[in-house]
């Protein structure tokens, strides 16, 4: 039996990106940003719009160049590796984009789009090609006679589980999941979740999921971390992080979660303005919306500090204190 693998599958250190715009103050998208997901594990990034989640995705499979730190794939080095490398490791690591039919070519038929990688990565030709085309569909329980069909002619949660099986088709070892399930019906969503997980299991997948939906990194995530303006405010096991909020963020985050029940109304904390992206304060990138602010955040950032045991971290200058508001209602 072999061992399980010492390095994590992924390890982020220091990441930063940062966009040019003429005639107007740069973007720095992504600021510092350090994580590591396990083999076989699921990390969440949360965060609103902006805060740069799908951009680490992007530049952790080398979709885009980033401006520096490190970035570790499968035990190879991403960031300075050459686009003929990038390319040839590409088989290992996918992504499943937020709209489905958008992600597929309306002029493919789904045997077509499954096709693709397998042309470009592997050997499979002709009667070996159709062979592993068919047992993908059967992989996302599709039938045979989808392979046939165009995307307009499937269902959005059919169209997904196409591209599902075409981030499988190389057997990669790492997914990154953005927003996978944002633009389907809930009843849809809650189905490709099940699948989702259940490949992971199968087939020892890891996964990096982005997501603005709250319930669904609850439920699949082991590790959870939450980005705001391009840096990791807090990080820890998903249970702890949303029941157990260590950074103001973090609550606000969890009190404007919609509950099921239309007479409940959501527990916002009294967080001021809007995050600005060309801002970049010198002390505590929340601070100026905060409703905890105090004189001490606007002296420094607070780097990243043990909230409680178990591998929670928060930056915040009250990580290990507890806060007003959500705790602990938030994990109703």
């Amino acid at each position: 039996m072999a061992s399980a693998p010492t390095r994590p599958a992924i390890v982020v250190e220091g990441l930063q990106k940062r966009f040019v715009r003429r005639g107007q103050p740069d973007v720095i998208a992504v600021d510092g940003v350090s994580f590591e997901v396990p083999h076989g594990s699921t990390l969440g990034l949360v965060g609103e719009s902006g805060s740069g989640k799908s951009t680490v995705a992007r530049c952790l499979l080398g979709l885009l160049p980033s401006d520096g730190g490190r970035i570790e794939v499968g035990g190879r080095e991403i960031r300075t590796a050459a686009p003929r490398d990038l390319r040839a490791w590409r088989r290992d690591m996918q992504i499943v984009f937020q709209e489905p039919f958008e992600s597929l070519d309306p002029r493919l038929k789904v045997a077509a789009a499954i096709a693709e990688p397998l042309l470009l990565h592997t050997e499979l030709r002709s009667a070996a090609l159709r062979e592993r085309v068919l047992e993908l569909l059967d992989l996302v329980q599709l039938k045979p006679e989808h392979a046939e069909r165009f995307p307009h002619q499937l269902s959005g949660g059919q169209q997904q589980r196409v591209n599902i099986a075409r981030a499988l088709a190389t057997n990669p070892r790492i997914v990154v999941l953005d927003e996978p399930t944002s633009s389907l019906d809930v009843s849809v969503r809650a189905e490709i979740l099940k699948l989702l997980m259940r490949l992971q299991r199968e087939l020892d997948l890891t996964y990096v999921l982005i997501s603005h939906d709250l319930p669904t990194i609850r439920n699949v995530c082991d590790r959870v971390a939450v980005m705001y303006l391009g840096r990791i405010v807090e990080v820890g096991p998903a249970e702890l992080v949303l029941t157990r909020p260590a950074h103001p963020y973090t609550e606000f985050l969890l009190g404007s979660e919609l509950s099921l029940d239309p007479d409940v109304k959501p527990k916002t904390p009294p967080v001021k303005g809007e995050a600005n992206l060309s801002e970049r304060p010198v002390g505590c990138i929340f601070a100026r919306r905060c409703p905890l602010h105090e004189a001490a955040c606007d002296a420094v950032q607070p780097p990243l500090a043990a909230a409680e045991a178990g591998g929670h971290f928060a930056a915040c200058i009250h990580a290990g204190k507890p806060l007003p508001g959500l705790q602990p209602a938030a994990s109703a």
